[in-house]
């Protein structure tokens, strides 16, 4: 059974920077296609990025285009999302999941428990 632990998140004000963590067990990161997700109050959780276990191909929902990246650091089991130049919009409790890469909420296999991101304006 995998285990997905966030961290990371806080409260930023518009323009700023965060990145989470996603620490994964007990299998090596590149096993699996780690997703990020991301819920805000009263949405729906949409899939915000993702980093595929084969090659490392990475994908990226338009909103975050250009301003998140992921990335993973096989030494230490760890996936990352940098997230620069935050919007209020942003505003979410985001989530790591393992899943095939640009799958929705229903493909998704194993979830963390979610870290808060708060942008203020």
């Amino acid at each position: 059974q995998v285990q997905l632990v966030e961290s990371g998140g806080g409260s930023v004000q518009r323009g700023g920077s965060l990145r989470l963590s996603c620490a994964v067990s007990p299998f090596t990161v590149d096993y699996y296609a780690i997703n990020w997700f991301r819920q805000a109050p009263g949405k729906e959780r949409e899939g915000v990025s993702c980093i595929a276990s084969s090659d490392g191909s990475t994908y990226y929902a338009n909103s975050v285009k250009g301003r998140f990246t992921i990335a993973r650091d096989n030494a230490k089991n760890t996936v990352y999302l940098q997230m620069n130049s935050l919007k209020p919009e942003d505003t979410a409790v985001y989530y790591c999941a393992t899943g095939p890469c640009k799958g929705s909420f229903y493909d998704m296999d194993s979830w963390g428990q979610g870290t808060q991101v708060t942008v203020s304006s």
